[in-house]
């Protein structure tokens, strides 16, 4: 009889399904050591257990927030470590949210001149083009 199926786990696409998590992502999050290698079973199948699709939403939730695959490391490795205050994952915070502030003010700056450029074109079907003419610039 095959343990492929014996409920004492999740098997990989299972995981995926329960998170919403691409199958290859999570072959790359098991690669890069973010994610725990989980145990086989006699057949070779891997089952994964509640606290791995506790740490996949994790960093799932973390990358929507646009923390940098590093910066998760670090805040995965202070849970891992037992290490963690809520100062320390306060700073880090903070510091990405400086980031992504500054890419919002760049992202409003970019707006601005695209707007602006497009506002001048004509759309007629002439070969002069300002929007070109202001990359060319």
């Amino acid at each position: 009889m095959s343990d492929h199926g014996s409920g004492k786990g999740l098997q990989r696409a299972e995981l995926a399904r329960r998170t919403g998590c691409n199958l290859e992502t999570i072959r790359y999050y098991e690669k890069v050591g973010m994610m725990p290698d989980p145990p086989r079973t006699a057949s070779g199948y891997r089952i994964y257990a509640e606290s791995h699709v506790s740490r996949l939403r994790f960093i799932l939730r973390a990358r929507e927030l646009g923390f940098a695959i590093e910066e998760i490391r670090g805040l995965l490795d202070l849970v891992d470590g037992g290490t963690q205050t809520c100062a320390e994952v306060k700073e880090r915070t903070e510091r990405h949210l400086t980031d992504v502030r500054a890419k919002i003010a760049d992202l409003r700056r970019i707006e601005k001149v695209l707007a602006a450029t497009a506002a001048q074109c004509s759309g007629d079907d002439v070969p002069e083009c300002p929007v070109l003419e202001a990359l060319a610039s």
